[in-house]
């Protein structure tokens, strides 16, 4: 009680946390329970059940209005993670900061979160100097947990026992829409988690809603917020990114706004090169085809692709200056690398697959003798094979050697004998005895 009145006394302003709840039934929405997933349908019967309330909420509710599938059900309570703990078998607590509760069934883990709340002005609630939320970890209502949600579109509820879909800030009609608006002052919100900001970019791009204007300056201007989030996060939010289905547009808009200075800096220096803009469209246009098709994709891979131009660059530069192949490829990784390092670390489970990738191209060169074969039979051909096509296909290399490479796979050994490239060696000189 203490906690709630000093909420109610210190808390943000009511225009910012309140909305008005418009309870929305079957006939006017088109939300459907059949279109839940048995197991997120059976954890909120049962807790309704038991007197508490259950929703599906978030990305699902989102994905289904705009028929889309969604990839998981997360559901939002108000029981405490003990009392669903206690309600549903086989769930488990997970998190210490903020505990959840995940519930396997089958091939699927749902979600169970309880309805967070505004924290008061004291121990439980910090923000540090920029106004970013360092520490917040109080349970709320229904109402409260609306309010915390970042943009409209992802601050829904739907009951699918009762079919009634409840929206506080008109999360239904922005859908409708097809406009993405942040719940309160987008400059306050984004201040207290500045990933809001690439998510922004992300739902945008992903969702093809156009951006509220109040988002634009907030954009424009709030970049520097993302120099202290932890690296990890940061890099997840970069995977989700790459990984959308729109990656082109998510890098378009990262550049239209500067964001990318915080992530991908060397972009700008790319762009500037129309080859290197055009391997690096096909690389992400490819990605997003896979994506759409249901075709799983490498992030290794992908990165690869982005950073190839800059290690490709600095490798000709250093063969150049009388540096050996390999060295010099080797030595130019590594300095693009130290260079990204600097501003967003790529973790070494994806920067080894980058530089196998990258260490495999000179080798598609050689055509001759055993070093064909032995190519083949590395666990990393495949990958540096696409690779080489996605060279072909953007101009890095002539066509004719990834129609090679093809022919050579599908050939028998005889055959693989017969195209192999006859090498010409070069007549020794000899050597003058003194007289």
């Amino acid at each position: 009680m203490i906690r709630r009145f000093l909420n109610k006394v210190f808390g943000p302003k009511k225009s910012r946390r309140s909305g008005k709840l418009h309870t929305l039934t079957a006939s006017q929405h088109s939300l459907r329970p059949q279109a839940i997933s048995p197991c997120a349908l059976r954890v909120i019967k049962t807790l309704q059940e038991n007197g508490f309330q259950a929703y599906v909420v978030g990305g699902a509710v989102r994905d289904l209005l705009l028929q889309h599938s969604p990839k998981d059900f997360d559901v939002a309570t108000n029981a405490t993670p003990e009392q669903i703990r206690r309600l549903i078998r086989r769930s488990r607590i997970i998190g210490r900061r903020f505990q959840i509760i995940h519930v396997p069934c089958h091939d699927e883990i749902v979600e169970v979160t309880t309805f967070r709340g505004h924290a008061p002005h004291d121990h439980h609630s910090q923000t540090d100097e920029h106004g970013r939320l360092t520490r917040d970890n109080v349970f709320g209502t229904l109402e409260e947990d609306s309010a915390r949600r970042d943009f409209t579109a992802n601050a829904l509820f739907y009951d699918p026992v009762h079919n009634l879909l409840l929206d506080y800030f008109s999360g239904a009609e922005d859908i409708a829409a097809r406009r993405l608006v942040m719940i309160g002052d987008p400059v306050h919100r984004f201040r207290e988690d500045p990933v809001r900001l690439l998510r922004a970019i992300r739902f945008s791009a992903k969702l093809g809603f156009t951006l509220d204007p109040t988002l634009i300056a907030p954009l424009h201007d709030l970049g520097d917020l993302l120099a202290p989030i932890p690296e990890s996060r940061l890099f997840d939010e970069l995977l989700k990114l790459l990984l959308s289905g729109q990656a082109r547009t998510c890098l378009e808009l990262l550049r239209q706004f500067g964001l990318h200075r915080h992530i991908l800096p060397h972009l700008d220096a790319l762009q500037s090169n129309p080859d290197h803009a055009r391997f690096i469209t096909r690389a992400l246009n490819d990605t997003d085809e896979r994506l759409q098709a249901r075709k799983t994709v490498s992030p290794g891979f992908l990165l690869a692709a982005l950073f190839w131009p800059s290690v490709h660059t600095l490798w000709q530069a250093r063969q150049a200056q009388g540096e050996p192949l390999y060295p010099a490829l080797f030595g130019a990784m590594e300095t693009v690398l130290d260079a990204q390092r600097k501003t967003l670390p790529i973790p070494h489970r994806f920067d080894g697959t980058m530089k196998e990738i990258w260490g495999l191209q000179p080798r598609f060169e050689q055509r001759n003798g055993q070093r064909p074969f032995r190519l083949l039979e590395n666990p990393r051909f495949r990958a540096g094979y696409d690779f080489l096509l996605l060279r072909s296909a953007s101009g890095d290399v002539t066509p004719e050697l990834g129609v090679w490479w093809q022919t050579f796979q599908d050939a028998d050994s005889d055959t693989r004998t017969s195209l192999l490239v006859q090498e010409t060696r070069k007549p020794r000189s000899r050597r003058r005895r003194s007289p």
